[in-house]
């Protein structure tokens, strides 16, 4: 087999342009082979195609509070078959959702603060996502 790798995304060194990242956390690759990476430290998710030089960014991307344009620490992401890509809004305890082109996304769970109730995340860190769409969520502080 293969000895060396192959980057398929980013290898510029830390920062914050397009062709690099502050943080990478988490990677969805989808059946068009597609790459996404949640970037921690510049609090957005990247889309690569193949061959690309640059990513695209499909979610976040406009600093780390949490307003809806907004993503703080994003974790697991993962992206349906209308490309629609989901992530785990860590700091925000939340789970977000962003339709394909859209600039901003909209929470689907975690609304009401953060915490140990049903209705509450505490740093969720990961997730993925069933063929009939249901949501499972590995949410890290309530154990």
């Amino acid at each position: 087999g293969e000895s060396k790798g192959t980057v398929v995304a980013g290898g510029n060194g830390c920062g914050n342009r397009l062709d690099q990242f502050n943080g990478p956390a988490y990677i969805f690759v989808d059946r068009d082979q597609l790459v996404y990476l949640s970037d921690d430290g510049n609090h957005h998710v990247m889309k690569w195609m193949k061959d690309a030089t640059q990513g695209i960014i499909v979610a976040g991307g406009q600093g780390e509070e949490n307003d809806l344009t907004q993503l703080n620490c994003p974790r697991g992401v993962v992206v349906d078959q209308l490309g629609t890509v989901y992530v785990a809004d860590l700091k925000n305890h939340r789970i977000m959702r962003w339709p394909k082109g859209a600039t901003q996304g909209s929470v689907i769970i975690g609304e009401n603060g953060n915490g140990g109730q049903s209705n509450q995340l505490y740093c969720p860190i990961d997730l993925s996502l069933d063929r009939h769409g249901n949501i499972c969520i590995v949410d890290y502080d309530n154990h």
